[in-house]
């Protein structure tokens, strides 16, 4: 079985928000600014993607629920931040455990990402976590035009390893993938139907399938009213922090914005909820609330 991550089950909580999240996407602004221009862009193809439902100040709020022994616990929040630069967009995921958990573990997890903006792919990807005692830093540089990553890796910034790698076409990273799928018109699928996607994590390629499960007019949200919906079922892939054969269920908004709503998925110990807290910045009026 395949191992993604071999930390504590309440990082996987700030694992799922995001790897979930893509299947629908911590420094100074000169160093990002730096990476931005070495960069490459890559060529006009069938990757590409036109941006359609997301703008520049987005920001969405996510509370994360941690379940064990029939017991909710409210652990922490993660938050998503775009920019946009221009050329390109800027996605900032901050993931914090609550003060009031912090006695059992604690969780700083930042996620960078920049996009080309003419075809939503990955140009540099940076992940700064610090889970308890694990820290880990890893900045990706990817060019999609030769198929090829540089990965700078090591538990500071300041302290890396390079390696290079070879690229499958269309590749993502964590983020990049939910602003690329959010545009994704799936008025055209059927009930069952699979997406391929392909995902670039800790030094390797994930390709992973998407199930469409339909549509569905009221879902309640903790504390945010019944939205009409878009159910999916990611693949989840086996090791320590899923259970082999886990199916991780999602509810996005049935609206222009197709923002993710709703995460239920179990755990290898436990199981973990996903709510949206807030959300400012839309693009379009939020039609999907029904009351």
């Amino acid at each position: 079985m395949n191992k993604i991550f071999s930390y504590s089950m309440l990082a996987a909580l700030f694992f799922v928000v995001v790897t979930s999240f893509t299947f629908i996407q911590v420094y100074e602004h000169n160093a990002h600014k730096e990476m931005r221009e070495r960069a490459p862009l890559p060529p006009i193809g069938a990757c590409y993607m036109q941006n359609n439902t997301f703008q520049h100040g987005e920001e969405l709020t996510y509370k994360l629920y941690y379940n064990v022994n029939f017991v909710w616990v409210a652990a922490g929040e993660v938050t998503f931040k775009l920019e946009d630069l221009g050329n390109q967009y800027h996605i900032k995921a901050v993931g914090k455990t609550y003060k009031s958990y912090e006695w059992f573990y604690t969780v700083r997890d930042y996620y960078d990402t920049y996009l080309d903006k003419a075809s939503l792919l990955p140009v540099v990807s940076i992940r700064d976590v610090q889970e308890g005692k694990y820290k880990l830093y890893d900045k990706v540089v990817m060019d999609q035009g030769s198929r090829k990553a540089a990965s700078y890796r090591g538990d500071y910034h300041y302290d890396t390893k390079k390696k290079d790698f070879e690229l499958s076409e269309c590749m993502h990273d964590m983020l990049s993938v939910l602003y690329y799928a959010r545009n994704i018109d799936y008025s055209t699928m059927k009930k069952g139907e699979s997406l391929p996607i392909k995902i670039f994590l800790d030094r390797k390629e994930y390709p992973i399938n998407i199930k469409y499960k339909g549509k569905f007019e009221k879902t309640a949200v903790r504390d945010m009213g019944h939205y009409k919906t878009i159910k999916f079922s990611p693949q989840l892939i086996d090791g320590r922090v899923f259970k082999e054969g886990s199916e991780l269920n999602m509810w996005v908004s049935d609206d222009a914005n197709k923002i993710p709503l709703l995460i239920e998925s179990p755990l290898s110990v436990g199981s973990v909820k996903v709510v949206l807290k807030s959300y400012s910045g839309l693009r379009y009026p939020f039609q999907a609330k029904v009351d």
